[in-house]
C-alpha cells in the first residue's frame, strides 16, 4: 500500500444533498491531508449527481438504491487505502477527528476499528463538542443479554455519559474507522441486510475472528440520523420495522447460544406486542418471516463462524456496557 492515502473516506448517500454537502465540507475541513474521498450515490434524484460532478468529488453513481451495505462494499472495493472511514451522509466531523482516529488504530495492530464520540445533531443546531448538554448518539455498540445491538449512551447528555477511551464491543456504522483487512477478511457487510443492523452483524463476525474495537472520545462526529431514509421511502417507518425485525433476528441466529432461545423468544414476542400497539405489526411480522426464510443459509454461516472463529469472544459481551 506504499504511496496510497492512509485513509479512504467512504460516504454512501441517497437523496440527502444538503446533508451530503455539509458532510463533505467537514471532511475537507478536518485538516487530515492523507485521505481519499469517495461518495457512493445510491441513485439519488435530488441533484446529488450534478453536485458531485460540479464539485469534482470522486464518486460512484449507481443507477438505483442498492442499500447501505452494498454501497459501502462497492466504495471499499473502489478505494485502495489500508484504513476505511465510513460516514453517513448526515454526519459532520469536528476538525482533527481523522487524525485522532488514525493515531489510535495505527498504534494497536489488534484493533479492527475505532469509533469517535458521536453526538446528536438536532434541527441543524451544532453545539460545541465539549458542551455538557450535547446529547450522545453513540459511545460505541453493545449487545443486550438477548443479543440485540444497541448504541451505548444514546440520548444521554454528554455530562452524564462521561466518555473515556476504552474497549467496546463494536463500532457504529454511522461513523467509524475500520481496517481494510477486517472488511476483506469478512467479505464486507452482509448485502442481504440492505440497511439496519449490518454494523451489528459485522461486529459479531469481526469479534469471532479475534478483532477488537475501541472508543476514541477525543475524536468527535455529529450525526443527525434518519435524514436520508426519511427522504427516500414513501413509508419509512414501515420499511424500518421490516428491516430491523429481519436483520436483528438473522444476526441473532448466527451467534446466540441455544440456551438463549427462551430469552430471545420472549423479547421477540414483546416486540410483536409493541409493533401491534404502534400499528406496524404487519411490517414487523414480514421481516421476521423473511429472516426465517434465510434459516438454512444462516445456520451454515453459524457453523462457519464456529469453525473459523470463536463465538465465545462475541458471547462474552452479552449484557455488558
Amino acid at each position: 500500500m506504499e504511496g496510497q492515502p492512509a485513509v479512504a473516506v467512504v460516504i454512501p448517500s441517497w437523496n440527502c444533498l444538503d446533508d451530503l454537502a455539509e458532510c463533505v465540507r467537514s471532511v475537507r475541513g478536518d485538516g487530515f491531508t492523507d485521505a481519499e474521498l469517495l461518495v457512493v450515490d445510491n441513485g439519488s434524484t435530488d441533484g446529488t449527481a450534478a453536485y458531485l460532478e460540479r464539485e469534482g468529488i470522486r464518486h460512484l453513481a449507481l443507477p438505483a438504491n442498492v442499500g447501505f451495505a452494498r454501497a459501502i462494499n462497492l466504495g471499499v472495493a473502489s478505494t485502495t487505502s489500508p484504513l476505511i472511514m465510513l460516514l453517513n451522509a448526515d454526519t459532520l466531523l469536528e476538525p482533527g477527528c481523522l487524525a485522532r482516529l488514525h493515531e489510535a488504530i495505527h498504534g494497536d495492530p489488534g484493533l479492527g476499528g475505532v469509533q469517535p464520540l458521536i453526538l446528536q445533531l438536532n434541527g441543524g443546531e451544532r453545539r460545541q463538542p465539549d458542551d455538557p448538554a450535547a446529547i450522545v448518539y453513540s459511545l460505541g455498540q453493545a449487545l443486550t443479554a438477548d443479543g440485540r445491538g444497541r448504541e451505548v449512551g444514546a440520548g444521554a447528555p454528554r455530562s452524564s455519559a462521561i466518555p473515556h477511551r476504552r474497549e467496546i464491543f463494536g463500532v457504529c456504522g454511522a461513523a467509524c474507522l475500520l481496517r481494510r483487512d477486517v472488511l476483506a477478511g469478512l467479505g464486507g457487510f452482509d448485502e442481504r441486510y440492505f440497511a439496519f443492523c449490518e454494523d451489528v452483524d459485522l461486529n459479531v463476525r469481526a469479534r469471532a475472528a479475534g478483532w477488537r474495537f475501541r472508543l476514541q472520545p477525543d475524536a468527535v462526529v455529529w450525526h443527525r440520523g434518519g435524514g436520508a431514509w426519511s427522504a427516500g421511502f414513501a413509508r419509512p417507518q414501515a420499511e424500518n420495522a421490516r428491516l430491523v425485525a429481519r436483520n436483528r433476528l438473522a444476526t441473532q441466529i448466527k451467534f446466540m447460544p441455544a440456551r438463549a432461545i427462551p430469552r430471545v423468544a420472549a423479547t421477540e414476542i414483546g416486540a410483536l406486542v409493541r409493533a401491534a400497539a404502534e400499528r406496524r405489526l404487519g411490517s414487523t411480522l414480514l421481516g421476521k418471516l423473511e429472516a426465517l426464510r434465510w434459516l438454512p443459509a444462516l445456520l451454515r454461516e453459524r457453523r462457519e463462524l464456529r469453525r473459523c472463529g470463536d463465538l465465545r469472544l462475541v458471547r462474552a459481551w452479552l449484557g455488558r456496557g
